[in-house]
């Protein structure tokens, strides 16, 4: 049997909600009000015979030994002013002076209602059945200029007109009570559609075979994964994760600043930035992160990380890394010993012997000097190959590259990610050739120096060409920011920022020496 959609129950059951609270509350206001207008009538009554009571025609009235016309003719008038069933007015002995039906006047009042007011000398409202039916009563004695009890006024309502009250003001919440139907159905409508869309929407039984798909996927996945509220608190975890926290519990519930103390979750959803490809220690074990906050309806409500051992990552990138320098080492190399090849030849056939013996004397020696130099001052063999390659490129380019001499730098240990700090420093060097390739061949110079302390590595890299104008230097690490073509360069400064921010490391640009740019930039060899 197909189940009826989530819009129809919910206005099935918000409508059935909200019928039986309208009629408990409809039956009780109901009482409510009956209460209301019996006790407001019955203080009219009794205010009414209060003042009656105080008729000075009424007391002198109730003085003679036999009613008269202008006693009634009072008695009637009150009547009508209060739209009261009856008023009756009579003397110390219960003997009616006016009474509405005039054949009763004479005779003794009924209801046996009267000894409070004629005895006690009180005031008061009772319930008793007269001659025209059950009323509410209002009683008052009436007294003379002495004080002494002569007679009594009673004004009354009956109780069918105290009905009949009733249910006028009954029917305008029967009119509201259908009003309230037919706005509960449009709110539920509403409401129903509203909550339809929260859930894109999906019907009960498809979120629930969303959720058991999502936690199928997320269990399959070899990345830790894990998901916070906006109060930071775990809200998900798969099982790679706990693998990687090396946690036998469930950490749902708990705060995720308890569970990684060095998490930058909290910075992530402060922040509304993502972080990609960050590297990070979790419980011993080196991972890259990736950390992306989650919005809904343009407000930050939590964030996810993801992140993998960076052992298995590592691997790869430190080949292709190797793989990329090598490459391009071999490239300019290649190219710059065609030249040279070319050239030996050329002289050979012209026969200039001694001139083809002292060009392969030179480059065999500047080569030496090279190989020695990087052997004795730089020992890691990124960094190594890296300025050979340049090196050749350099030559290529007709390019003076400078290795200063007062450089050193012993092999970088596996914590560092070379293959970042290699990215740095090769979009800058590549930056400074570009910078110089328009000034003469003798004016072309490169000056690279490398050092390493105990804590950082520091690097310089400064050109001889125009340097950088103060108009764009505030803005020079953004995208697409060029001194060349802004279409399609612009990149490379944008690649070292975003790379030096990964290794928490900084750069700062100033005047060199040369009459160009010099960037120097450094790296914690802790990360």
């Amino acid at each position: 049997m197909e189940r009826s959609s989530l819009n129809f129950r919910f206005f099935k059951y918000n409508t059935i909600l909200a019928a039986m609270i309208l009629l408990v509350s409809l039956v009780s206001t109901y009482f409510i009000i009956g209460e209301i207008v019996e006790k407001e009538i019955g203080e009219r009554a009794l205010g009414v015979a209060q003042v009656a009571a105080k008729h000075p025609d009424i007391i002198e009235g109730l003085k003679q030994p036999q009613t008269s016309a202008e006693i009634q003719k009072i008695a009637l008038q009150i009547q009508q002013s209060v739209n009261a069933e009856y008023v009756v007015i009579g003397d110390e002995k219960e003997i009616r002076y006016a009474h509405p039906v005039k054949e009763r006047i004479g005779q003794k009042m009924v209801g046996d209602d009267n000894a409070k007011a004629l005895i006690d000398g009180e005031a008061y409202i009772s319930n008793a059945e007269g001659t025209l039916g059950k009323a509410l009563r209002g009683k008052a004695p009436v007294k003379d200029e002495n004080g002494e009890i002569i007679g009594v006024v009673s004004v009354g309502f009956l109780f069918a007109d105290i009905f009949s009250a009733n249910i006028i003001y009954s029917k305008y919440l029967i009119i509201i009570f259908f009003i309230t139907i037919v706005l509960s159905i449009i709110l539920s409508t509403y409401f129903s559609n509203k909550t339809k869309a929260q859930l894109l929407d999906y019907e009960p039984q498809e979120i629930v075979k969303i959720l058991s798909e999502r936690n199928a996927i997320l269990e399959s996945i070899r990345e830790g994964i894990i998901m916070v509220d906006r109060e930071g608190t775990i809200t998900l975890i798969n099982h790679s994760a706990k693998a990687i926290l090396r946690s036998g519990d469930s950490e749902i519930g708990e705060n995720i600043s308890k569970v990684i103390p060095n998490t930058h979750l909290i910075k992530v959803m402060e922040s509304g930035h993502e972080q990609l490809d960050r590297m990070m220690t979790i419980n011993g074990v080196k991972t890259l992160v990736n950390r992306v906050p989650i919005v809904n309806n343009g407000e930050v409500t939590g964030a996810v990380s993801s992140f993998r051992p960076f052992e298995e990552i590592d691997l790869v990138a430190n080949e292709l890394s190797q793989v990329k320098q090598y490459i391009e080492s071999l490239r300019a190399q290649t190219h710059e010993y065609n030249n040279f090849l070319y050239t030996i030849s050329g002289l050979i056939q012209l026969k200039e012997y001694d001139e083809a013996l002292y060009l392969i004397h030179s480059e065999r020696l500047g080569n030496h000097a090279l190989i020695s130099f990087l052997n004795e001052k730089i020992q890691d063999t990124f960094i190594c190959g890296l300025i050979i390659g340049f090196y050749n490129r350099a030559k290529e380019l007709k390019v003076t590259l400078l290795l200063d001499e007062d450089s050193f730098c012993g092999k970088l240990g596996q914590h560092l990610e070379k293959h970042l700090l290699i990215s740095v420093l090769g979009n800058l060097v590549t930056n400074a050739f570009e910078a110089v390739e328009h000034l003469d061949e003798e004016e072309r110079i490169v000056r690279i120096y490398i050092y390493e302390d105990e804590k950082e590595v520091i690097c310089e890299i400064e050109d001889s060409g125009n340097g950088i104008d103060q108009q764009v230097i505030n803005n020079i690490f953004e995208k697409k920011q060029s001194t060349k073509d802004k279409e399609h360069r612009g990149y490379g400064l944008f690649i070292v920022d975003e790379n030096l921010r990964k290794l928490n490391g900084s750069i700062a640009i100033e005047s060199g020496e040369l009459g160009g740019a010099l960037f120097i930039f450094s790296i914690p060899k802790e990360g």
